[in-house]
């Protein structure tokens, strides 16, 4: 097996899951639904009963014309004929509630999986988005899920279905002749051992499929995301070129799927075959020995006929079946994956925070690559203080900031807030109480208003008007046409870097933390829209402890201390004047950035 075919067959999280394993994931979310399930079902047996019947009564109006002609009376017929009558009403009724009901309890356990689904991705650390594509992920939570409603509803239905019949044909052609029932009975054993084995091949293929899908997707998401980068270095031809690479291995997966279904649709056509030679040849063997009737023997062929086509009917649902387990398995793929940063039982509420940040012998190291960033850290940030963080790239600056929302927990060491271990807190009071504004800002797709209201749901707009002055955007936001209504496309497209900038500091000023970090905040920004955001980061930084992390030294010389972190830690304390005067780090790195201006 390839390393792609092993992707697809384990998952990102490494599991395997057999059916059986799958089936007893899925069956709970059936509890809400039980008694629809019930009545599903017994309308599902209701179904069956036409087919069972209709050659008990073939084969007694067969058996009264040739062995007592003067019975067969129309009286009789038209008694029979309204017998069937009735049950097929009866059916006809019963299907539309199965096609209806049925069909929408698939609908809501697939919302419900949808949902568990979303609730544990929004639980999920960093490092799982870090390894994970986000064309992956979508296709787990819609295409994969579409299959399980169809799953959820027929899989009962379709499985009950054939046992009632099986075995109602069974009991049935067991009262005609025995002899010949066993010999038909012994080819079905054979006929599913060879099912099940093709059926593995099928789900194998299913699941490279859906792995491929999901590649399609991201790449899909990261040329049209990227569309901008694409045109700037005129690579479009390389983009297609990429594409047709991964559309045309998915076109080899499904070609190897259809190639399965093919062998398991011609074996079980062959052994339908085999079942009916036995019927013709043992059936015909019986009728001339007198072992069997010759009504028997129609009643009997119907009979093998309706169990046929039961088979039939499976073998045609075994394409859904494999869609609809393979999605369960890709959904368990993203409920499976560890929760790594949660809130521990008997966590406190953080409560009006002073805003002390202390790291004491800190340790971290990512997972993943096992690469440390640092160790023995040791920082302390007073209540209200300024602090900035500067150093070359790589240095861990991103990394220490994101340690005191819990993004990521440290590997060793202390690291608390007002005395108390971060992970001492609910993850929802600690987050609340920290504002972030970062240099690659994140506007969701909606208006201003929308995006700015995020940062305290609930506000209202004269709360986020007011913010929103307090960060120096509502100037610009009145001059747009729709004002705080005006629609900013998606991720924010339709807005400058600076004007998207004083809309994050506007979400922060509305959430009201007493810790703000400051990350790389006005770098990418150009001089004039960098010198409106630092004014209303300084409005933002009043009265809050502040972390900056800051490539441009200008930005930070009114800091109360700057500390300059480098792979061996914490090399430089002091703030703008005493730093220049150590003629270190914090000096070359001054002086280097006069002589760029």
């Amino acid at each position: 097996m390839n390393t792609q075919e092993k992707k697809s067959v384990q998952g990102e999280n490494g599991r395997e899951y057999t059916t059986g394993m799958l089936l007893k994931r899925f069956i709970p979310y059936y509890r809400p639904y039980v008694g629809t399930l019930v009545k599903d079902l017994g309308c599902a047996a209701l179904t069956t009963v036409c087919e069972l019947v209709l050659p008990m009564i073939m084969r007694q109006i067969t058996n009264t014309g040739m062995n007592h002609l003067e019975l067969l009376t129309v009286r009789m017929i038209l008694g029979l004929t309204l017998l069937y009558f009735i049950l097929k009403v009866v059916e006809c009724l019963a299907s539309y509630y199965m096609a209806d009901t049925g069909h929408v309890m698939g609908a809501y356990i697939e919302t419900d999986m949808r949902r568990d689904a979303y609730a544990h991705l929004q639980m999920l650390s960093d490092r799982y988005y870090n390894n994970t594509k986000v064309g992956q992920i979508m296709g787990r939570i819609t295409n994969d899920l579409f299959d399980v409603t169809e799953f959820a509803h027929h899989c009962p239905e379709e499985f009950f279905i054939a046992g009632i019949k099986a075995l109602g044909s069974f009991l049935i052609l067991s009262m005609i002749n025995v002899p010949l029932t066993v010999i038909i009975f012994l080819i079905i054993p054979v006929m599913l051992l060879c099912c099940i084995r093709l059926n593995r091949w099928q789900r194998k293929a299913f699941r490279m499929q859906r792995y491929q899908i999901g590649e399609l997707n991201a790449r899909i998401e990261d040329s049209l995301l990227g569309q901008k980068v694409v045109k700037a270095f005129a690579n479009e031809e390389i983009e297609k070129e990429k594409f047709e690479r991964d559309n045309q291995e998915f076109l080899g997966i499904k070609k190897k799927t259809y190639r399965y279904m093919g062998i398991f649709q011609t074996s079980t056509r062959m052994f339908d075959g085999f079942m009916y030679l036995a019927v013709v040849l043992a059936g015909g063997l019986f009728l001339v020995y007198g072992y069997v009737q010759p009504a028997d023997l129609v009643a009997y062929v119907m009979y093998v006929s309706t169990l046929i086509a039961t088979i039939r009917r499976i073998v045609e649902f075994a394409e859904q079946f494999q869609r609809g387990m393979t999605g369960i398995e890709r959904f368990l793929q993203i409920m499976d994956a560890d929760v790594e940063i949660f809130s521990h039982d008997g966590a406190l509420e953080m409560k009006n925070p002073k805003g002390n940040i202390s790291f004491h012998d800190v340790a971290f190291e990512y997972q993943d690559d096992h690469n440390r960033v640092f160790s023995h850290l040791n920082l302390d940030v007073r209540s209200g203080e300024k602090v900035a963080l500067v150093g070359p790239s790589g240095s861990g600056k991103t990394t220490l900031c994101n340690l005191i929302p819990r993004f990521y927990d440290i590997t060793a060491g202390s690291l608390t807030i007002d005395g108390v271990e971060v992970q001492d807190y609910t993850l929802e009071s600690l987050r609340k109480n920290i504002g972030i504004v970062q240099q690659d800002v994140y506007l969701f797709s909606g208006t201003i208003f929308d995006n700015i209201v995020y940062g305290r749901p609930g506000s209202s707009r004269e709360a986020v008007i007011e913010a929103a002055k307090k960060a120096g955007a509502h100037e610009f936001i009145m001059n747009l046409k729709n004002g705080y209504d005006t629609y900013v496309g998606e991720r924010g497209v339709k807005l400058s870097g600076g004007q998207k900038q004083r809309i994050s500091i506007a979400r922060v000023f509305l959430k009201d933390p007493a810790i703000i970090i400051l990350d790389e905040a006005t770098s990418a920004l150009d001089n004039e829209s960098e010198f409106e955001v630092a004014q209303a980061l300084s409005e933002l930084a009043v009265g809050r402890t502040t972390l900056t992390v800051a490539h441009r030294l200008s930005t930070i010389r009114d800091s109360d201390r700057i500390f300059v972190l480098t792979e061996n830690g914490i090399e430089e304390e002091g703030n703008h004047e005493e730093l220049l005067a150590q003629h270190g780090i914090y000096c070359k790195f001054y002086q280097m950035a006069e002589r760029l201006r």
